[in-house]
């Protein structure tokens, strides 16, 4: 008898399974990003797409002439911002300082900078 009930509970759990491969081949695309994007990342990308890719002013400026009468212009949305200077062309260090609204500043190396307001992303 026993014999018999374990070939029942055999044969139940020896069933086949059958299985296919399907694949859905349709073409899955997602917006536009800009329509996706919120908040500074939207701002972020419209600047990107009007020509403006340095948004934040986060790339280096080059010096410009850099005297008293002529200092190079560092673009800011507030009262101040810190500026590193590298002096030299093969200096290893940054020389840091913080420039103020309505004061031009001198590095150490001799050259003039002056902060000029732009309005915020």
């Amino acid at each position: 008898m026993a014999s018999i009930c374990q070939r029942a509970v055999f044969s139940a759990a020896r069933r086949q399974i059958y299985t296919t491969s399907f694949r859905l081949r349709t073409k899955v695309t997602l917006g536009d990003p800009v329509e996706h994007a919120t908040g500074l990342e939207k701002r972020e990308l419209l600047a990107q797409l009007a020509g403006n890719d340095d948004p934040y002013n986060m790339k280096a400026i080059q010096r410009g002439p850099g005297t008293k009468d002529q200092p190079t212009e560092i673009p800011s949305a507030f009262d101040s911002r810190i500026v590193g200077c590298v002096c030299e062309e093969d200096a290893t260090s940054v020389n840091w300082m913080w420039l103020h609204k309505g004061e031009p500043k001198r590095c150490e190396c001799g050259y003039w900078f002056k902060l000029v307001y732009k309005a915020p992303l």
